[in-house]
């Protein structure tokens, strides 16, 4: 048989090397596709963001790092009540200011202390935080949240976040008062809301969950809360808020602070202690946690148009910024 020339062998070498070539980059490109979500936000899988963090990243950069791994088939574990208790216990010792205490119980469960300081104000948190998920090596994380405290000034009022993502933008709300009105706890969720098994992960109805241990916390000892909510734009078509004492109405002058602040800055709040509302958050069982313990608490509903814009987010940081700053005086 005569032999091709050399010259051919060599021509089609390249071909099935340039082909290879072009398969493998196909590849890579799928892959990449096949890690974005549909509302545009980062990758779902693993902890990457997170761990690519300057060391002076704030607490909103670090909390949009920590939430961009959440979708609906993220991992949730139901904590026991032992596990819930030690993160409670740990959050109370650090609000007592014994932090060498507080790492003791909360490393019983795996979580840690570590101090952030927000570059724009130099203000200190401590933030509490699951080892796990820190570690960025679960692939089923727990989904047991974090907490931010305030290391520089007494604590006089919480905001609450239980529905990260899917209730989208809440975390950048929560993450925005804190930074801007001294003397908060910030409690934000682990899990998106449809993680886990039925509705185990929608922590403001389930009163099983790390996130309502630490707000059942500081309900017995007094501390305000403000708990952040994203509502659809049928959900309530005349109204741009909606805001709720839940249960209780120990909160209802704050209320009329906020309602009258967001008016100011041209949005329409419905004011469920004034009115029928829907989403009123009757149900929601931090705010009925606080109502027995005659704690002052607000529940916030803001629609898309002001979660989507970040000229939003800001007015509606100012407007609760106002109500926290009357708690800060009691």
């Amino acid at each position: 048989m005569t032999q091709p020339p050399i010259r051919s062998i060599t021509k089609a070498k390249r071909q099935r090397t340039l082909a290879v070539l072009v398969l493998a980059l196909a590849g890579v490109l799928s892959l990449t596709q096949c890690g974005s979500s549909d509302d545009g936000s980062e990758g779902r899988r693993g902890s990457f963001g997170e761990r690519d963090l300057p060391a002076d990243a704030g607490v909103e950069e670090r909390i949009t790092a920590y939430t961009s791994s959440f979708s609906e088939d993220s991992g949730y574990d139901r904590p026991t009540r032992d596990e819930r208790r030690a993160v409670a216990d740990g959050v109370a010792l650090l609000l007592d200011r014994h932090r060498s205490r507080a790492e003791r119980r909360l490393a019983d469960v795996d979580f840690r202390v570590r101090t952030v300081t927000e570059p724009s104000t130099g203000r200190r948190y401590a933030e509490v935080s699951d080892r796990l998920d820190v570690a960025g090596d679960s692939e089923a994380p727990r989904g047991w949240g974090r907490a931010y405290i305030d290391l520089d000034s007494p604590i006089r009022w919480s905001v609450q976040v239980p529905h990260p993502v899917a209730d989208r933008s809440t975390e950048h709300l929560g993450a925005a008062l804190l930074s801007r009105s001294p003397g908060g706890v910030l409690v934000i969720a682990g899990a998106h809301r449809k993680a886990g098994r039925g509705d185990e992960a929608d922590v403001a109805h389930r009163r099983k969950s790390v996130f309502h241990a630490i707000c059942d916390e500081l309900a017995k000892r007094g501390v305000p809360g403000i708990q952040v909510h994203g509502m659809a734009d049928d959900s309530a078509p005349r109204y741009d808020v909606v805001a709720s004492t839940g249960r209780g109405r120990e909160a209802v002058a704050e209320g009329r602070d906020l309602a009258d602040a967001l008016r100011r800055r041209g949005y329409e709040v419905c004011r469920a202690w004034a009115r029928s509302c829907p989403l009123e958050g009757r149900r929601n069982v931090q705010g009925r946690t606080a109502w027995a313990e005659e704690t002052e608490f607000l529940h916030v509903e803001f629609g898309a148009g002001i979660r989507d814009s970040r000229a939003g987010r800001r007015k509606a940081v100012a407007a609760m910024a106002a109500v926290t700053r009357d708690w800060r005086r009691m």
